[in-house]
């Protein structure tokens, strides 16, 4: 863990195209949610991140046209900004036009409102692999609330942070250090000893180069890549899913099971039964190619801000 000053000030620019709402993406990832990978920071957002060896602390805004990435903590170079050009754009999926997406929910009798109620939003994903994965064993058969406090537990006490202000930024823990990690120490933070076990043997898996996400990116198809997740252990369909469509933005992956999907496709009268799994897979036929983004939009359509 590291406690670091300042050493330097310096402002990078992320342009982007159309449909991109800064501030939505922000009300997404707080969502009064204790997440503690980033601080959400007047119009920002403050993050931790790491490049091999280099921790920096970002302070991300919103301008016309462009994100500002401010390192407040770190040494840039003409690699690690181009990192964090990388890094951010990949986040925010700044890079993809959100316009055929917008055409299918615009001609969509039921989801039409979407939008323009929530222009905009970008699916925010989970950019590391090994922590997409372990962010989805994690959260397995428990509601949000309870994985975020177990999130929190973990990180805490496994992961690098710096200190900037009186605050500590959080970096998840890496796949070599949560190898070394034991059970019974898990389990005191409230970890089944299944997921306990999940989670170990996930981070060895990484840490002997078994699975890595160039590895599945050089898989020829989704198929493929889900068969490869599945037959790790305490890796299922929704977890493989989940992770297909935050990390490596497979833009036809579905999280069948997901329960905040089946409540929402019910809220919207999509379907009344959630084991009707024909008339799910019917409804997702209405926008191939951007399933994935559905999904997110109805994740996000259960979450109501308060004006």
């Amino acid at each position: 863990m590291l406690n670091q000053k300042d050493d330097c000030i310096e402002s990078i620019t992320i342009p982007y195209g159309n449909h991109v709402d800064y501030d939505e993406c922000l009300w997404f990832l707080n969502r009064n949610f204790d997440d503690c990978l980033h601080v959400i920071h007047e119009k920002g957002i403050r993050k931790a991140i790491k490049f091999n060896n280099d921790l920096l602390l970002l302070e991300i805004t919103g301008d016309i046209g462009c994100l500002r990435a401010t390192v407040l903590v770190g040494n840039v170079t003409e690699n690690i900004k181009r990192q964090i050009i990388e890094f951010i754009t990949e986040w925010f999926d700044l890079a993809r036009d959100l316009t055929p997406f917008y055409k299918l929910l615009e001609g969509h009798r039921i989801l039409a409102y979407m939008s323009k109620e929530y222009y905009g939003l970008r699916l925010v994903g989970i950019p590391d692999l090994f922590e997409a994965l372990a962010w989805s064993i994690i959260g397995q058969q428990i509601n949000l609330s309870f994985a975020y406090k177990l999130k929190r537990r973990l990180v805490e006490q496994y992961g690098d942070f710096i200190s900037y202000g009186n605050t500590r930024y959080y970096i998840f823990p890496d796949y070599s250090t949560l190898a070394k990690a034991k059970l019974a120490d898990l389990k005191d933070m409230q970890f089944s000893s299944r997921k306990g076990e999940y989670l170990i043997e996930l981070a060895s898996t990484f840490d002997n180069n078994i699975l890595s996400k160039d590895f599945l990116l050089g898989l020829p198809d989704m198929m493929v890549r889900q068969k490869v997740l599945t037959d790790l252990r305490g890796i299922g369909i929704w977890t493989a899913n989940y992770t297909l469509m935050k990390c490596l933005r497979e833009p036809s992956s579905i999280p069948y099971g997901d329960a905040g999907l089946l409540n929402a496709l019910v809220n919207h009268q999509i379907i009344k039964e959630k084991g009707d799994l024909k008339k799910i897979e019917h409804f997702f036929t209405q926008f191939v190619g951007w399933e994935s983004y559905v999904v997110f939009y109805l994740w996000r359509s259960l979450a109501i801000k308060n004006n």
